[in-house]
């Protein structure tokens, strides 16, 4: 009997039961698929799965969702989403033809923007399959996705950072010091987020109200957010906690969300909770983190690659229009993403699969201690998603989060970022750093790294610049 997916490697013909495994087989090495028994056996039978799936149409993968339509939510969330007119242009285009039309030297954004309305998750997977590294980065720089809550980010020729003060006291001086200390270096454009040692909606009001005090009393033009579960910031919000975004972990497959307690209904009902409550401008208020393997940490994968459920997070993510959304792209560990390679492998993945959704995406380039990665793999990954167009990367202080401990990019890592690639901070921001006298003609000044510029009454800074 033929199967609908085979090819012929060096005489050896390979065959494929389902598109599932097609797309399992296609991917890059990961510890993750390898664990769940669903990888390749070999670098040949990669390659075979890759030229199988290169053939697959579009329509192929948009009729054979990977969990069936009926038995998952986050599938008819995506399926749902296509707009039928956009996908009728495409449905006869194979996996190659898209990955040729992303790459081809004439394309452009517009014409990228114009097609994303009718692709599904399982089809950006496909294609990010079938790409190098620097196919994902070429691709990647064509895409720009703008987002809005206090300030805008993701406008071409910025990258943006997340300001993450955690401690593992939640002491709140030790916060404000680290929220000082960043913006002294110019970060926390993006958001200024903590993750709290203690889930419970008291704390999240106390973390929400000191973050929030900060900036209003310095003027600064970001947003405020507290990682707390979302039943738990909503609770906050209730009891009078001024959030300007809100957050939630997500998953790929219905299962991995029951797992961090949620589905859609509760997400429905804290993005319409959000438009009445968060305290941002907005329009965008929402902000989701995911990263490669969390399905399978709890045992709900449903037999798919980490890719492709990735990238339904994506999808999912997409229904609520969100500012800002990370991959916490080594953080999970080394059953997932055992070494740098990977971890550096993951992060263009996401990045170019969260792009091509339609997502203003950023990352968490960063690795936990037990993983075979270090510094320079991670600074290396920032390189390459800066010259990707990577929105924006986390920030913590020295590279070392203490309070969840693991690595990540530093927040002077940013200047350098900068300086290599001449790019700068979301416009608002930047205006105010110049104010503050952080920043001057592009660069930052003398008063870079020090945090006792904030220690001062703000209209010692903000006064003589000539902002009030």
């Amino acid at each position: 009997m033929t199967s609908d997916f085979e090819s012929t490697i060096t005489g050896t013909r390979y065959s494929f039961d389902s598109l599932t495994e097609v797309l399992a087989k296609a991917n890059e090495e990961k510890t993750g698929d390898e664990l769940a028994d669903i990888a390749a056996d070999s670098a040949a039978e990669r390659v075979a799965a890759k030229d199988a799936l290169s053939r697959v149409s579009l329509a192929t993968l948009r009729e054979n969702p990977v969990i069936p339509y009926d038995e998952d939510e986050v599938t008819r969330v995506i399926q749902d989403a296509v707009d039928e007119d956009v996908y009728g242009k495409l449905r006869e285009w194979t996996v190659s033809e898209l990955r040729e039309f992303l790459l081809a030297e004439e394309t452009t954004e517009r014409e990228i923007a114009e097609i994303r309305p009718g692709l599904t998750s399982e089809m950006v997977a496909a294609v990010a399959k079938l790409m190098s590294n620097l196919d994902l980065i070429q691709a990647t720089s064509k895409m720009t996705v703008t987002a809005r809550c206090n300030n805008t980010i993701g406008g071409e020729g910025t990258l943006s950072f997340r300001l993450q003060p955690n401690d593992p006291t939640d002491d709140i001086d030790n916060i404000r010091n680290s929220i000082r200390e960043g913006l002294s270096y110019g970060v926390g454009d993006a958001v200024i987020g903590i993750n709290p040692v203690e889930d419970n909606a008291e704390q999240t009001k106390r973390l929400l109200e000191i973050t929030k005090e900060f900036i209003e009393t310095w003027e600064i033009p970001t947003q405020n957010c507290v990682l707390s579960h979302i039943t738990t910031q909503m609770e906050a919000v209730e009891n009078g906690a001024p959030a300007d975004l809100l957050f939630q972990s997500l998953a790929g497959t219905e299962a991995g969300n029951e797992s961090f307690g949620i589905d859609v209904e509760l997400l429905d009902e804290a993005y319409a909770f959000g438009e009445d409550e968060c305290t941002a401008a907005g329009p965008n208020f929402m902000y989701f983190e995911t990263g490669q393997g969390s399905e399978l940490s709890s045992d709900a994968h449903a037999g798919v690659d980490q890719v492709t459920l990735e990238a339904r997070c994506y999808g999912l993510a997409k229904r609520y229009d969100p500012f800002i959304v990370n991959t916490v792209v080594g953080f999970i560990g080394p059953e997932y993403l055992y070494d740098g390679k990977q971890v550096i492998r993951a992060g263009l993945e996401d990045v170019f699969m969260g792009q091509l959704t339609g997502i203003s995406m950023g990352i968490d380039a960063c690795y936990t201690n037990h993983i075979q990665a270090d510094q320079n793999d991670i600074e290396n990954l920032a390189v390459l998603l800066t010259a990707a167009g990577s929105n924006y990367f986390i920030s913590v202080p020295m590279g070392d989060d203490t309070m969840l401990n693991y690595q990540s990019n530093s927040y002077h890592d940013a200047a350098a970022l900068w300086d290599i690639f001449d790019v700068h901070p979301a416009p608002e921001f930047e205006s105010w750093l110049e104010a503050m006298g952080i920043v001057e003609d592009g660069q930052l000044t003398e008063k870079a790294g020090d945090l006792t510029v904030f220690l001062d009454e703000p209209e010692e800074h903000l006064r003589q610049e000539g902002t009030q």
